[in-house]
């Protein structure tokens, strides 16, 4: 069993026995009428709600494909309770109907199978729903919260670990080829590095010099990119008429270059922090401390070239 399974029937054994607690308080369908006997009705009524628990969930996996997980975003697990709520209340009330019919009639004949019963039964449930929708609401946000600031937490440290590895590399391969005076073409192929400064062109006769270390990031404007780098420590920036994806592919022989939204591709060397916020990130740049927005379909592969580069 998945640990997410887990936490679903975890969550529906809670939602349960509140609901149960919630009817033993208040005593609705003529409860006290039956004395000592009224707990195992209850028994049987929290039994009941359970079992159309896992039918609930059962339907789930036809009207909602993907199963419930904090990578989806805690908007998303909120709105699969939310029709989870939708579907089991009625569902619960006719099997609480059902059973108040057959088991629970003889000594109050209000239990007898109506549209009146029906009906005040849904309102008893969908009350207790709606108290436990609000209670996990709160509890999926927050718990959602905890983990997205201590995954925030955790890429921080591994960039900050990226950026001093890189360093390390570059200051080595320059270091080799200062002393040894080798060209980077005489180097072996599996100890090579890119060419540490790369000539981007574009559809017209300009062109734009950049230092892969100085580079920030570079942005689509239109038909147009705007490069941004560090020059005699100035942030400076140059447009360039081409596409982000014809950089993008100029870039591929630098594994730190990742397009993070349609229009950016960013250094990661030069990203001072990751912010990340209620399922949204951005990459807070060194120097200029302009905030590059990360895409929804772009977080992955920014996260897994932070992790695996």
């Amino acid at each position: 069993m998945s640990q997410g399974q887990k936490d679903t029937i975890r969550t529906r054994v809670i939602s349960t026995v509140f609901t149960v607690l919630a009817i033993a308080i208040f005593k609705p369908f003529g409860l006290e009428a039956w004395q000592w006997m009224a707990y195992v009705h209850l028994l049987a009524i929290g039994a009941l709600g359970f079992g159309c628990c896992i039918v609930t969930e059962g339907i789930l996996k036809y009207i909602v494909k993907k199963p419930r997980s904090y990578d989806h975003g805690v908007n998303y697990i909120i709105k699969r309770n939310l029709w989870f709520q939708l579907i089991n209340t009625p569902l619960v009330s006719l099997a609480i109907c059902l059973y108040r019919h057959f088991v629970m009639s003889d000594l109050v004949e209000g239990n007898v199978l109506s549209w009146s019963n029906f009906f005040e039964t849904l309102l008893i449930i969908a009350f207790c729903s709606f108290a436990i929708g609000l209670y996990w609401r709160f509890k999926f946000r927050s718990r959602y919260l905890a983990a997205e600031l201590e995954e925030t937490r955790l890429l921080n440290e591994r960039l900050q670990q990226l950026q001093e590895k890189t360093e390390r590399r570059v200051q080595i391969a320059e270091t080799a080829l200062e002393n040894e005076g080798t060209t980077i073409e005489h180097m072996p192929t599996d100890e090579a590095p890119a060419p540490s400064t790369i000539t981007l062109t574009g559809t017209t006769s300009e062109t734009v010099t950049v230092r892969i270390s100085d580079l920030l990031y570079i942005e689509a404007v239109g038909n147009y990119v705007k490069v941004y780098q560090m020059c005699d420590g100035q942030v400076h920036n140059d447009m360039l008429r081409a596409t982000s994806k014809q950089m993008e592919s100029d870039l591929s022989d630098y594994p730190m270059i990742v397009r993070c939204h349609r229009a950016f591709l960013v250094n990661l060397g030069q990203v001072e922090e990751i912010i990340s916020k209620s399922g949204t990130m951005q990459l807070l740049m060194k120097h200029c401390h302009d905030a590059i927005p990360v895409s929804r379909s772009n977080m992955a592969q920014v996260k897994e070239a932070i992790k695996g580069v």
